[in-house]
């Protein structure tokens, strides 16, 4: 099978028939808005960000894949600030202050993309590309965030994702006790219900003894004692 690899990089979720799309897909004779639509579908959460996309083609049925890679670092730093540019003047300018939390998530989802040998290099990596664009990591510039990484340890836990897994645990702890509570509530209203269904029958049932009246049957009354006479 014969096939044909396009790199592009488009805006998440409105790729177009467009440059860069239309003049290199149009020469392979596929559908050029099947790609479009497809790409748009699969870069829907990544909107207002660069990202790389990649087309591999059949050029026997001209069916395609299409594979999406991550978006570049900067663009998903931007993205986690709701930044519309980096500063002009790195070093000099900072433009925003990034929490660590969204550092490490940056870090997450370019981990296999980087040439990092475990998470704690793979954060360093990251907020190093903030030190190009003027952003600086809880306050601290880049530069003296880094070494608080690697030298002082701070931020460990959240690092290494211990301290997430601890309030993982937490969190199902905590919803099992509601799941617990429900279902002893649930269960102490269904017997109060069976009591209460019990009540009634209790009162309507005959003494000892008796036999049962016959359905539509009424009870003999006693006859009425004669009064007596007065002398």
């Amino acid at each position: 099978m014969a096939t044909e690899t396009i790199d592009l990089l488009v805006n998440g979720g409105k790729a177009s028939a467009g440059p860069p799309l239309g003049p290199k897909l149009g020469p392979t004779g596929i559908s050029v808005k099947g790609v479009v639509d497809a790409i748009n579908e699969k870069t829907a959460e990544m909107n207002g960000m660069q990202v790389p996309v990649k087309v591999t083609i059949n050029t026997s049925d001209k069916s395609f894949e299409i594979s999406i890679g991550t978006p570049p670092t900067a663009a998903l730093i931007k993205k986690e600030l709701g930044l519309q540019k980096a500063s002009g003047k790195a070093g000099r300018e900072m433009v925003a202050d990034i929490p660590i939390d969204n550092i490490i998530k940056v870090a997450r989802i370019k981990i296999d993309t980087l040439n990092a040998a475990d998470m704690k290099a793979a954060v360093c990596e990251i907020i190093g590309t903030c030190t190009s664009m003027g952003v600086e990591v809880e306050g601290m510039l880049p530069r003296a965030a880094i070494k608080a990484v690697k030298e002082e340890g701070k931020w460990a836990d959240k690092i290494s994702g211990k301290k997430q897994l601890e309030e993982h645990s937490a969190a199902e702890l905590k919803a099992k006790q509601v799941e617990m509570q429900a279902e002893i509530a649930e269960h102490r209203a269904e017997e109060e219900a069976e009591k209460a269904a019990e009540a009634p029958a209790e009162e309507a049932a005959p003494a000892e003894g008796e036999a049962p009246a016959a359905e539509g049957e009424k009870k003999e009354e006693a006859p009425a004692k004669p009064a007596e006479k007065k002398e």
